[in-house]
């Protein structure tokens, strides 16, 4: 077998594992949006449809009329939107602590917030209720938002040190040289640079934070107060004759504010993945 045989063979493979890949993502979206548009009897066909022959757009309708749903997506803008910021607040000069200090027990406390990473919101739920009870924090959304940013600041701490490692300390020093204090080196030198990283760190604490389940759940029991996540799973009690298309309407509707704050940032993403700032 030829070199160039060979090499064609490894990509074809390669090529072909990430469209199964793909698809084994994609399909379960597609088939979600497939019920969507299905009328009853196309529901419970034998053999299932894969299309609907009538596409019946009017469950979408009868969702956004009958249901809460638009109202939990707006308290998941406000909740994603405010857990972003102040994750970031905190995250980024943390991040440059972490990237330019040397200073005693780094590599410790670096394990200490990837170990609190590692915790899953389920094992703190009970705990979180009793204590925000008692301080009569329950069906409080700046509450919500402070766990949030506990949930999702350790994550956020180690990417963006791990971008500003990438961008060369000479950068700081001359803005120093030039009379910057570390804050405004960090607002005029540091963030302008670092755009992609923080842009694509934000994207993924945005998708963290609309799918959370487990805390919301646990801290809110009031409808007008529920994220979408939340929301969605009651739905069902909010329409008196729901059907599987009514909720894989709900569904879609959900997804698509995710789906369209990826195909707007995209460019972004592939910024951070391919930036290596200057150096090298």
């Amino acid at each position: 077998m030829t070199p160039v045989l060979k090499n064609k063979l490894i990509n074809g493979g390669l090529y072909l594992s990430y469209a199964l890949i793909i698809l084994f993502f994609i399909f379960p979206v597609f088939w979600v949006f497939s019920l969507s548009l299905k009328s009853v009897p196309e529901l419970f066909a034998d053999p299932p449809l894969l299309f609907s022959k009538e596409p019946v757009f009017a469950n979408y309708v009868y969702v956004l009329q009958n249901t809460g749903i638009l109202g939990n997506i707006t308290n998941s803008l406000k909740l994603v939107f405010l857990t972003i910021l102040f994750t970031l607040m905190i995250a980024i000069p943390a991040a440059y602590a972490f990237s330019r200090f040397q200073f005693r027990q780094k590599r410790f406390s670096l394990m200490a917030i990837l170990v609190f990473q590692m915790i899953s919101p389920v094992v703190i739920g009970i705990p979180l209720y009793r204590f925000f009870s008692e301080l009569g924090l329950l069906n409080n959304h700046m509450a919500l938002i402070v766990v949030l940013v506990a949930v999702e600041l350790p994550f956020t701490t180690w990417f963006l040190k791990g971008y500003f490692d990438t961008i060369p300390y000479e950068l700081d020093e001359a803005a120093i040289v030039d009379g910057c204090t570390r804050l405004q080196m960090i607002w005029k030198v540091l963030l302008p640079v670092s755009l992609p990283g923080i842009t694509s760190v934000s994207i993924l604490v945005a998708v963290q934070s609309w799918s959370q389940f487990v805390i919301p759940f646990i801290l809110l029991d009031q409808d007008s107060l529920f994220p979408v996540s939340v929301g969605l799973v009651k739905t069902q009690a909010s329409i008196e004759a729901i059907t599987t298309h009514y909720l894989a309407a709900a569904c879609i509707v959900a997804i698509l504010p995710v789906i369209a704050l990826f195909v707007i940032l995209q460019r972004f993403i592939v910024g951070a993945l391919t930036n290596g700032a200057v150096k090298g």
